[in-house]
């Protein structure tokens, strides 16, 4: 049972919310917070496993209750959920720590997929956001298509059906249901991926495969 608390500034988004995870028998919503300084509080009183928090809020804000969930808390994990995608935001939750982000217009199924995912020790982006994260990696450590490509040239077919699926967002649940293996199993192709194209983390690794033309 993964264990969730709600942070947000409005009753309804709460219950909303609180309504799509209530639907799977695997998440139970623990507790609900109305700004950052109660959501610490929360994550503090109870032990609670992601944390889905909105960035405005009165008081303290998402931003700011991050770094002080990671003190108070610090296994618990946080995704933010919220209307605001723009790169500043996603760039500073990203840097203090956040597991997720995650828009408010996401479909209700990927709202219980992200919280799996995080729970799980991974991370999750909404689309739109994994798009700005690449186009921001890209232009900060460009990689030429011929080096990519010679890069590519040095994994097994199972390696690269593997990047192939990481490079689509695919979590390793996502990957191991997809090539009918263990989620170990996975792990592992994942780190040996992530060597061979001396990668130090799964963007980096999808932004070569995209270069390669990996489709």
């Amino acid at each position: 049972m993964v264990r969730v608390a709600i942070a947000d500034d409005e009753p309804l988004v709460r219950a909303g919310i609180k309504l799509v995870l209530s639907a799977s028998p695997d998440i139970e919503v623990v507790a609900e917070a109305g700004d950052g300084r109660a959501a610490v509080e929360v994550v503090g009183k109870h032990s609670v496993d992601v944390l889905l928090l909105d960035i405005r809020m009165p008081g303290m804000d998402g931003l700011t209750a991050l770094g002080e969930v990671a003190r108070v808390a610090p296994s618990t994990r946080v995704v933010f959920l919220t209307t605001f995608g723009e790169g500043e935001y996603i760039t500073r939750a990203l840097d203090g720590g956040a597991a997720g982000f995650l828009l408010k217009d996401s479909a209700p199924e990927e709202l219980g997929r992200a919280v799996r995912v995080v729970a799980a020790g991974e991370s999750y982006l909404s689309p739109s956001v994994t798009t700005w994260v690449m186009k921001r990696a890209r232009s900060a450590a460009p990689v030429s298509a011929a080096s990519a490509h010679n890069r590519l040239a040095s994994l097994t077919e199972r390696e690269t059906d593997v990047l192939r699926l990481l490079a689509q967002g695919l979590s390793n649940a996502d990957i191991s249901s997809r090539l009918h293996a263990s989620e170990a199993t996975v792990k592992m192709y994942v780190s040996r991926v992530l060597t061979k194209l001396n990668c130090t983390n799964r963007v980096q690794a999808a932004i070569m495969a995209h270069e390669a033309g990996l489709r």
